[in-house]
């Protein structure tokens, strides 16, 4: 009885604090949306259709190297959690200290190389940007490149939140970073000092700003248990969280490859000016995207607790509200298709014309990425990644599909196609071995 009244215990804790850290994301991640919106008039206003599509292709360049740590963060995550539920306070702290070695161990090279490539590699041509219009680019890029690798280390502290089961604490953090990057912008604007550079930097430099802020506030404050030190350094821990990490690392590439590669795939088959409507679309359909993973991100380590405890039927709840609200994001993004034309009148004005069928292609888009996460952080919970990655191989056809279909049509509407078909097959293979696991029925391949 005593056990019952225990596991039941848990069951209502974790509940309540999944509960109390979607309500705290939404807040934050609603402002998070408002920062992202305001954003995209702002830069415009600083930097034209031109610079602008060049900053946004560069962006997505600087996600490369965030996602450089072989999926570390994401391992990070999961093994706290997982010494959260069996208490091993040693163990988490090893695990933190064993993560932020081997992240200054990948940056350091890593640093090295871009800088190469970056100060005698063909930038323009790479990003078929003309030299006369940014002048400046490869020293901007180099800058935006320091930055960034400076701040790949301290981006651990999100994970540890996460693992601690409080996303809306790494959410807040990031949206502090937008805030800051969002104030500071304005301000060379009004000044009347929004350079190309100036506006790149702020851009990247405000995370790292509010990182270093954060850390001291987590580790000394926060959970002194869990701070990074050279005696809690091991190798064996360093060795079990690149094994669980490669696996996560190859699901960041392929995202990474499906989406993240999009705005330099545009620039290179189209023109740089087309990045821009294309992301405008993106940002606005976005915001039902960051509604879900406020739901979704709490979900993910929430289901490792329980899991690890054994408890199937919270999953399954969990999961059959999900579900539900995968068909209130259907009614939202055909709702905010329809209305679209109005909401880019109003946003962005005449800067920028959007079509109506990008607008449409996008909410497609977004809906199919919303219905492969529903399963695949649960999934991502349970530690079942072994067959997500041999999914991946749709990233790997992407890249030729999207050049044929730019190549014979000269349409970006076809791009944008090929990037939504290429998300079907993972997302059956999700479901079908999400319902297997959880009716203890997989076996072989669907095993985790």
């Amino acid at each position: 009885m005593s056990a019952n009244m225990n596991t039941s215990d848990i069951t209502q804790k974790r509940t309540k604090r999944l509960v109390k850290n979607i309500v705290a994301s939404f807040v934050v991640k609603g402002w998070s949306a408002v920062v992202v919106l305001l954003m995209v008039p702002l830069t415009l206003k600083c930097l034209g259709i031109y610079q602008n599509g060049v900053w946004l292709t560069i962006s997505s360049l600087l996600v490369w190297i965030d996602q450089m740590d072989i999926g570390l963060g994401n391992g990070l995550r999961n093994r706290l959690a997982m010494h959260q539920a069996h208490g091993e306070s040693v163990e988490a702290r090893q695990t933190v200290s064993s993560t932020i070695f081997m992240l200054v161990c990948i940056i350091i090279p890593v640093f090295m190389l871009l800088s190469v490539l970056v100060w005698y590699g063909d930038i323009y041509g790479f990003l078929n940007v003309e030299a006369a219009k940014i002048p400046e680019l490869r020293t901007t890029l180099l800058c935006a490149v320091t930055l960034v690798c400076m701040t790949f280390v301290l981006k651990f502290i999100g994970n540890v939140y996460m693992g601690m089961q409080l996303p809306a604490i790494s959410n807040g953090i990031m949206a502090t970073g937008q805030t800051l990057a969002m104030i500071a912008t304005w301000i060379l604007f009004i000044t009347d000092r929004a350079s190309f550079t100036n506006v790149v930097i702020a851009n990247v430099a405000a995370p790292l700003i509010i990182y270093f802020i954060s850390y001291p506030i987590t580790f000394y404050v926060k959970f002194p248990q869990l701070r990074p030190t050279w005696e809690s350094i091991n190798i064996r821990t360093a060795l079990q969280l690149g094994n669980t990490g490669v696996k996560f690392f190859w699901l960041q590439i392929a995202s990474i490859i499906q989406f993240m590669t999009a705005n330099i795939l545009i620039s290179k088959f189209f023109t740089p000016e087309m990045v821009t409507p294309y992301q405008i679309a993106y940002r606005y359909m976005s915001i039902v995207l960051v509604f879900f993973t406020v739901i979704c991100t709490p979900i993910w380590n929430a289901t490792t607790d329980a899991y690890e405890r054994n408890d199937l039927a919270w999953i399954r709840k969990a999961s059959k509200k999900l579900g539900m609200l995968s068909m209130l994001v259907f009614v939202m993004l055909t709702a905010m298709t329809i209305v679209s034309p109005w909401v880019y009148r109003v946003w962005i004005g005449d800067s920028c014309h959007v079509p109506f069928d990008m607008t449409l292609l996008m909410a497609i888009y977004i809906f199919l990425m919303t219905l492969s996460m529903r399963y695949s952080y649960f999934l991502n919970g349970i530690g079942a990644l072994r067959l997500q990655i041999y999914m991946t191989v749709t990233a790997v056809i992407f890249i030729p599909l999207a050049w044929y279909a730019s190549q014979t049509t000269h349409n970006i509407i076809w791009f944008m196609i090929v990037m939504c078909l290429c998300n079907l097959p993972g997302i059956i293979v999700n479901i079908i071995q999400f319902n297997k696991i959880l009716n203890r029925k997989a076996t072989g391949v669907w095993k985790k």
